[in-house]
């Protein structure tokens, strides 16, 4: 059986496999207290096991990016998710911290092989139907967002921490069977290059292209802004108001909600005709907008929790509005490296917000939210410059030369069909 990538199971599917990383994340974060006084570890140390797993889907993506291109997104991927089961397996029967942070590595590992869903997007649709169906995964990753802490939760409740990754081995291992008979190969393979010479040749051409590399550095900074919120938002709410946790839990929640509903309102908007650029300048405008009215109401000593949480739900819903389409617009120029684009673009956003979240922790000074807002308005404010100074003009000048040969499309499919 093969799904067809225009119905709703595909979209789904799709969104599975791309929320991986991040419940990843999610679903363990309530119980780090527990995971630490199993293995007698403080909550802090067993925290390094985000550090280590979000590090390795920093790093393995800049290796399964131009290897999809070579080998294929199907075997990657499958690769991946059997990694992340084995990985799985070993963080729930690990004994000590060491082998549960080893143990997340290798979680970690297997995840970022999902990333490659971009590039698979990106080989089955043209520009406009591939926003949209970039938006329809970021919304269902945003779903999965929402449910995880609070599934990591009822989990913790039934059993205990170690649950959690028992249950995240066995949806790996439901994925990895919806992969294996649900989808075929959608890359045009050229088995003629060497794997050596393709990760080389890619990234270069990714980083000479004005364009793409344009693009990469758009999507750092939109990312960058959100990683310093996630990372800021706990301190100020928690830390400086004194919300309690569950109070905070809400304002996350209307977050991610608020990145869903810019992505929902995206894919709608791509529907009616609106161009991608519009939507795209009007979300980093509005990220922007929202995060030095932050800056300028944290400096003037304000401390409304209902303001800060009504500013951040505004650069998130901008987010939501402008991902698919700096996703898109990175791709689109070099269909035939979609795996390296998609790589390269996801490594530097999590490394610029590493850089972001980090720049906040170090410089808060335990009173206001100065170190979250100004990293937010300062990156935000990048993003929109490399939009307009960089971006931008390099695609406005691209649209002058003859485009690519697009990707194949349902019309191309013997059956009228294309499946992954």
């Amino acid at each position: 059986m093969r799904i067809p990538s225009t119905s709703f199971a595909f979209t789904l599917l799709l969104g599975a496999l791309a929320a991986v990383p991040y419940s990843g994340i999610d679903i363990n974060l309530p119980a780090l207290a527990a995971t630490g006084a199993a293995l007698g570890a403080s909550a802090s140390s067993v925290g390094l096991t985000m550090s280590v797993f979000v590090l390795s889907l920093a790093v393995m993506p800049l290796l399964y990016g131009p290897a999809s291109d070579r080998f294929g997104r199907k075997p990657i991927v499958l690769f991946g998710i059997l990694v992340f089961v084995v990985g799985s397996v070993a963080c729930a029967v690990a004994r000590s911290l060491a082998e549960l942070l080893a143990s997340r590595v290798v979680q970690g590992i297997g995840a970022a092989a999902t990333g490659a869903i971009f590039a698979i997007i990106r080989d089955l649709f043209d520009a406009h139907a591939a926003r949209i169906k970039i938006a329809n995964v970021t919304v269902a990753v945003n779903v999965a967002t929402m449910i995880a802490p609070t599934a990591g939760a009822a989990l913790l409740s039934l059993g205990d921490w170690r649950l959690i990754y028992a249950v995240q081995a066995g949806v790996g291992v439901i994925l990895l069977l919806a992969v294996l008979t649900g989808f075929s190969e959608s890359a045009k393979l050229d088995k003629a290059v060497r794997p050596s010479a393709a990760i080389v040749s890619s990234y270069r051409r990714v980083l000479t292209h004005p364009v793409s590399f344009g693009y990469v550095l758009v999507g750092a900074a939109a990312g960058a802004t959100v990683f310093a919120y996630v990372s800021g938002a706990s301190l100020f709410f928690i830390g400086v108001v004194g919300l309690r946790p569950d109070q905070y839990g809400l304002i996350f929640s209307a977050c991610s909600a608020a990145v869903m509903c810019g992505a929902f309102l995206d894919g709608r908007l791509g529907l009616r005709g609106m161009a991608s650029a519009v939507v795209l300048a009007t979300g980093l405008k509005l990220m922007t907008a929202a995060s030095l009215v932050l800056l300028a109401v944290t400096l003037g000593g304000v401390r409304s929790p209902a303001l800060f949480a009504g500013l951040l739900i505004l650069v998130a819903l901008a987010f939501g509005l402008s991902f698919p389409n700096v996703m898109n617009a990175t791709m689109q120029p070099l269909p035939d490296i979609a795996g390296a684009v998609s790589a390269a673009a996801g490594s530097v956003q999590l490394t610029a917000g590493a850089v972001s979240s980090g720049l906040v922790s170090l410089l808060f000074d335990g009173r206001s939210a100065l170190s979250m807002s100004a990293v937010m308005a300062l990156c935000s404010s990048l993003g929109w410059a490399a939009y307009v100074l960089i971006a931008r003009p390099a695609e406005q000048g691209s649209q002058r030369t003859p485009p690519i040969e697009s990707p194949r499309t349902a019309a191309d499919s013997p059956d009228g069909q294309i499946s992954l």
